[in-house]
C-alpha cells in the first residue's frame, strides 16, 4: 500500500471527495514597479477607474450564474467582493498614488494593496485577519484587467479534484457550477471565505495545503479526507474502495439526518438540550431554519461595520436586525455588540494611537464603553427591534463587574431616550456576557449574579489560557481544548451559571465538534450555539447519548484531570 498525505491541510465542506487532480493556473499577478509622465495622469486615472468598473462586471455576471433557489449567503460571498471594489477607500488610496507619485496604476494599486494587506494581518479577531484574503482577490481582479490577462478555464471539470494556489469565492462558485469533486489550495484558513464557502456549497475541499502543487501531479487519482484536513495520492485500491465506502455512508447518513431535522435533540434518557445557530448575516438565518436551530445564540453584528468609509447609523442597525427576527419568529436572537477596534480603529471613532498587543487592547465592550456615540445607536436600535421577538444583549470580552454595570446604565438611559420618542421596546431585555478572557471564567459566580444568561467563547477563551494563536502555525500545535486548565474554567462557569439559576451556553468552535459534546453534556452544559451546517449531526449524536452515563464518566475523568487520557475518554462514551 503507497499512501502520500499532506497532512496540513485544513478541511471544509464536505468529507471525502475521490477525483483526478486538475492543476489549475491561478498564480498571483505580478506587477513590477512603473511610473507615467505627469501629463499622463488623468488618462491613468480614468484607465483604473475603467478597470474597476470592468471587475465589478465579471463579478455581477458570476453572481447572475448562481441559480435562484440557492441560499442567500451564497451570493452574500460575491456582493462583499463587490462592495470592496466599489469602497472609496479602496480606489480613493489608489488615485492619490497616481496623483501624488505619478504612479502606474498597476503599481499603485498593488502598493495600496499592500498597505491594507498589512494592516488586516495585525488583526486580532483570526475571521477578520482572514478578509485581507478577499481584498487580495479583489485587487487581483482588477490587476488583471489592468494588465489585460484572462485566466483560461477549462470547458469540463465534472469528477476532478482541482489544485491551485488560492481560489476567489467567484472562483469558487464557477468551479461549483461545473460539478467539480473537489479543491486544494496551499493558501487559506478555516475562517477564510474560500472555505466557509466551500462548507456552504457542500464542496469537499483542503485549504492551506502549502507545498500541495509541487508534490502532486495533474492527472493523478487524489482522494481529500476533510475529517482530517488531508489529500491521499498513490493509494491502492483497498484504499480507495474505503474511501468510497465512507463517501456513500456519509451520503446516506446525511439524507437520513435531514429527514430528523424537526425532531427535538434528546438524549435518550429525556434530557433536552437546546441547539442555536452562529450566524455573520441576515442571509444567514434561512441556513438556521433548514438545520432545525432552536434560534440564534450568537449573532456577530461585525459585518455591519466593514468594508466602509462610514460608521452604520442606528436605523441601518434596526433593519438589519429586524430581518434577522422575522427570520426566526418566537425563538431566541442572542445579539452580540461590536467585537472589533484596537487593531483597526473605526470610521468616526478616536484613534488610540496603536497597540503593541491588540489582543489585549481597546476592542470589543471595553472600545464601545469609551466610545459610547458608537455604542448607542447599536443598543437603541436592539431595544426598538425587541418588540418583535425573543430579543437578548450579549456584551463581547468581559473583564470586569463594572462593564456590566456602566452597560445597564446606559441601557437605562437609552431606554428614557426610546421613552421620550414613544417608540416601543421590551424594558426586560435579558443582558448576557460572553466569558471568554480567563478573569471572567474565574469571577463566573459573580457575572452570574449580574447577567441574566452566560456564554462560554471558547476560541478565545482557550487562546487566552494557553498564551497561543491558533492560526499561528508555529505554536497553534499548543492549541488544546482538553487542557486541564481549560476544561477547569469550562466547569466553573457551568457551576456557577447551576448555582445562580442563570442558562449558560456555549459558542465557541467546540459547541459543534462532534467529540466534545458529549464531554459538555456530560459538565451539565444545555445549550450548544454552532454554525448552522454542523446541527444536524449533533442533534443526532445528542439523541444517541444518555445523560446520566455521561454525567457518571465526566465525573470520573474530571476527578482525575491531570492524569486522565482525553483520547481514551473520547472513545468510551456510551451512545
Amino acid at each position: 500500500m503507497i499512501v502520500s498525505c499532506l497532512g496540513i491541510g485544513i478541511g471544509a465542506g464536505a468529507r471525502i471527495a475521490i477525483g483526478e487532480a486538475y492543476l489549475l493556473c491561478h498564480g498571483p499577478v505580478c506587477v513590477t514597479p512603473s511610473w507615467i509622465p505627469p501629463e499622463a495622469v488623468d488618462a491613468e486615472i480614468a484607465r483604473f477607474e475603467n478597470a474597476v468598473e470592468q471587475a465589478s462586471k465579471q463579478l455581477q455576471a458570476i453572481r447572475d450564474q448562481i441559480p435562484p433557489d440557492t441560499p442567500g449567503e451564497i451570493s452574500e460571498f460575491i456582493d462583499s467582493h463587490l462592495l470592496m471594489i466599489e469602497d472609496k477607500a479602496l480606489s480613493s488610496g489608489v488615485i492619490s498614488l497616481i496623483r501624488q507619485r505619478y504612479a502606474s496604476a498597476e503599481w499603485a494599486l498593488q502598493q495600496h494593496c499592500n498597505a491594507l494587506v498589512e494592516v488586516f494581518e495585525q488583526m486580532h479577531d483570526a475571521y477578520l485577519r482572514t478578509r485581507r484574503d478577499d481584498l487580495i482577490h479583489v485587487a487581483q481582479r482588477i490587476q488583471k484587467v489592468l494588465l489585460e490577462q484572462h485566466d483560461s478555464e477549462p470547458e469540463e471539470l465534472q469528477g476532478q479534484i482541482v489544485l491551485a494556489e488560492d481560489l476567489s469565492p467567484a472562483d469558487v462558485i464557477l468551479l461549483h457550477n461545473q460539478r467539480v469533486a473537489g479543491f486544494v489550495t496551499e493558501h487559506g484558513g478555516p475562517m477564510s471565505h474560500t472555505a466557509i464557502l466551500a462548507r456552504s456549497l457542500g464542496i469537499p475541499a483542503v485549504v492551506g495545503a502549502q507545498g500541495a502543487g509541487q508534490v502532486l501531479r495533474h492527472g493523478e487519482l487524489l482522494i481529500l479526507d476533510t475529517d482530517h484536513g488531508c489529500v491521499l495520492a498513490k493509494c491502492d485500491q483497498a484504499v480507495v474502495d474505503h474511501f468510497q465506502d465512507r463517501r456513500e455512508y456519509d451520503f446516506r447518513r446525511t439524507a437520513l439526518l435531514r429527514q430528523s431535522v424537526r425532531e427535538p435533540a434528546c438524549t435518550r434518557d429525556g434530557h433536552h438540550v437546546q441547539l442555536l445557530a452562529n450566524i455573520e448575516l441576515a442571509s444567514d438565518v434561512q441556513s438556521a431554519v433548514e438545520n432545525g436551530a432552536d434560534g440564534i445564540g450568537l449573532y456577530r453584528t461585525e459585518f455591519l461595520f466593514m468594508n466602509r468609509a462610514d460608521l452604520p447609523d442606528e436605523q441601518e442597525h434596526y433593519e438589519t436586525y429586524c430581518d434577522v427576527i422575522r427570520g426566526l419568529p418566537d425563538r431566541p436572537i442572542v445579539i452580540r455588540t461590536l467585537d472589533l477596534g484596537a487593531d483597526k480603529p473605526l470610521a468616526g471613532t478616536r484613534d488610540g494611537g496603536g497597540c503593541g498587543n491588540p489582543a489585549l487592547g481597546l476592542r470589543a465592550i471595553r472600545l464601545c464603553l469609551k466610545e459610547v456615540e458608537l455604542f448607542k445607536p447599536q443598543l437603541r436600535a436592539i431595544l426598538r427591534a425587541s418588540v418583535l421577538g425573543d430579543v437578548r444583549i450579549m456584551l463581547p470580552m468581559l473583564t470586569n463587574l463594572w462593564e456590566v454595570q456602566q452597560t445597564r446604565a446606559l441601557l437605562r438611559r437609552c431606554m428614557q431616550e426610546l421613552d421620550a420618542e414613544g417608540e416601543s421596546y421590551n424594558p426586560k431585555i435579558p443582558l448576557g456576557g460572553m466569558i471568554e478572557v480567563p478573569a471572567a471564567a474565574l469571577a463566573a459566580p459573580v457575572f452570574a449574579q449580574a447577567l441574566d444568561f452566560l456564554s462560554i467563547g471558547t476560541n478565545d477563551l482557550i487562546q487566552y489560557t494557553l498564551a497561543i494563536d491558533r492560526v499561528d502555525n508555529e505554536v497553534n500545535y499548543l492549541y488544546d481544548p482538553f487542557h486541564p486548565a481549560v476544561l477547569q474554567l469550562i466547569k466553573g462557569v457551568i457551576d456557577a451559571g447551576r448555582k445562580a439559576g442563570v442558562p449558560v451556553s456555549m459558542c465557541g468552535e467546540l459547541a459543534g465538534d462532534p467529540r466534545f459534546i458529549p464531554l459538555l453534556l456530560g459538565l451539565g452544559l444545555g445549550s450548544l450555539s454552532m454554525q448552522p451546517a454542523a446541527l444536524l449531526e449533533a442533534r443526532q449524536l445528542i439523541r444517541e447519548l444518555d445523560a446520566r452515563t455521561l454525567r457518571a464518566k465526566t465525573a470520573d475523568f474530571m476527578a482525575h484531570l491531570y492524569t486522565a487520557d482525553p483520547l481514551t475518554l473520547l472513545g468510551h462514551w456510551d451512545h
